[in-house]
């Protein structure tokens, strides 16, 4: 007797459904990590905290922006700035302003924008809100104690924000402040950190620069701050002013 077998419809229906769900969750869980990622280190990201990138299109200003200070070389890049009468905003860790509070002190004296980089420049992946909380606290308790000022920017060390920021920053009243374009000045040389400013720069624009490296005692940044000396009359040169941040994304100040 010959037998013939009929495929199971309903299995093969079931195994197709399975594959739709499984492909739909998915979909959904790549577009979640996506959406988690971008609000991780996306420049224009506001998903954990509140914060901007750039100033109004409207305004022929840059603000430079120095992360991971004060060191050893702050009051040489100082003494540019003078010499062009620049403010500029330095973002500064706790833990160095400790190290060095005279540099910390005259870049108030000097004019100088201070905002708040964290306490000892941690990745903030996967930490806790109340390791958080205590990063910027201790920053923001230091600068105030050292310089005489109290910061209403905030930056996030590697750009990283992560859940439980946008509280801690409540609590400080800080705004986060990322970049327009960042100079790579941690591994560049000038006349490449100046390219790569120069090809990105535009109105309203924030510059990332670095006057230290993380918690580095007399870190290499002459590369930066030869940058910053070639790179200031060239942007005055196309019409750019240059003002700190806070006036820059806030015209009143």
């Amino acid at each position: 007797m010959i037998s013939s077998s009929k495929p199971c419809y309903g299995c093969v229906n079931m195994r197709s459904m399975l594959g739709v769900i499984e492909g739909a969750v998915g979909a959904a869980l790549c577009g979640t990590s996506a959406l988690v990622a971008y609000g991780v280190r996306g420049r224009s990201a506001t998903l954990f905290a509140p914060s901007v990138y750039r100033g109004p299109v409207s305004r022929r200003s840059i603000a430079l922006t120095f992360d991971d200070g004060p060191s050893e070389s702050t009051p040489d890049l100082l003494e540019v700035l003078s010499v062009h009468n620049i403010r500029a905003t330095f973002f500064q860790c706790g833990a160095n302003v400790r190290r060095l509070p005279e540099v910390a002190r005259e870049v108030v004296r000097r004019g100088h924008e201070v905002g708040n980089h964290s306490n000892t420049h941690p990745r903030f992946y996967f930490r806790q809100p109340e390791f958080i909380q205590d990063e910027l606290t201790r920053a923001q308790e230091a600068i105030a104690e050292t310089a005489g000022v109290s910061p209403a920017l905030y930056r996030a060390p590697f750009g990283v924000r992560w859940p439980g920021m946008r509280a801690a920053q409540e609590r400080l009243h800080l705004l986060g402040v990322m970049w327009t374009v960042i100079g790579h000045d941690w591994k560049l040389d000038a006349p490449a950190i100046v390219r790569r400013i120069l090809s990105h720069a535009g109105n309203g624009a924030i510059v990332c620069l670095h006057d230290g490296r993380e918690l580095q005692a007399k870190p290499p940044v002459e590369p930066t701050i030869e940058a910053v000396r070639r790179l200031i009359p060239m942007l005055k040169a196309k019409g750019y002013r240059f003002e700190t941040v806070s006036q820059l994304i806030c015209p009143t100040n």
